[in-house]
């Protein structure tokens, strides 16, 4: 079954500070483009010879190279545009993790540095293996997150994400992304993912 993309037109009409309507349109181009591949990849793995597979070049090869760019850049899309819509409501218990690591102003100054490192993502994630809120810097949607991550604060810091309203600004566009996160949302995960995995 072919992914389709979902649409945030609720984000857009004044919904977000800092992020006009014309930024949040390009952006949504760009997320629809990273579904349509994912889909183009997977199909033509299905069909794609796998016996001769090779490091210089071949197409299976490709394709598997490829695929968790176009995963990946679908779904962190869609994981950042759902943890925007500012709003306050930190749940208990994850008030009680952040405070546990030096508080909320603390690890929103970390994930803006770790974004403020160069274009890609910047995740607070809990790690399963120690149990802690973690930020970490990813590439190119695939390269530098570490396994066994709860995905919790998503946020994009390619140019895409803000030319049209910062230009090169990176900064600004951050410190207006951390205005708009939705405190609902990213408590909603820390909650869920809680109860999936039992810790």
């Amino acid at each position: 079954m072919a992914y389709q993309p979902k649409n945030y037109d609720l984000l857009k009409g004044g919904a977000l500070k800092g992020l006009s309507d014309s930024q949040l349109d390009q952006h949504f181009t760009l997320y629809k483009g990273y579904v349509t591949k994912l889909n183009e990849i997977e199909e033509k793995l299905a069909a794609a010879d796998n016996t001769k597979p090779n490091y210089s070049f071949n197409e299976y090869s490709e394709l598997k190279r490829r695929e968790a760019v176009a995963f990946n850049g679908s779904f962190l899309h869609e994981l950042y545009f759902e943890n925007m819509g500012a709003d306050a409501a930190i749940s208990i218990e994850l008030q009680k993790a952040l405070d546990a690591q030096g508080g909320k102003d603390k690890l929103l100054a970390d994930l803006k540095a770790t974004a403020l490192g160069g274009p890609g993502w910047a995740l607070l994630t809990r790690n399963r293996r120690d149990g802690k809120l973690h930020t970490y810097f990813v590439a190119e949607h695939h390269l530098g997150l570490p396994i066994e991550q709860d995905l919790l604060v998503v946020l994009d810091s390619w140019e895409h994400a803000f030319m049209v309203d910062y230009g090169i600004k990176r900064p600004d566009y951050i410190n207006a992304f951390l205005e708009n996160l939705k405190w609902s949302e990213v408590s909603k995960r820390f909650s869920d993912l809680k109860t999936i995995s039992g810790r």
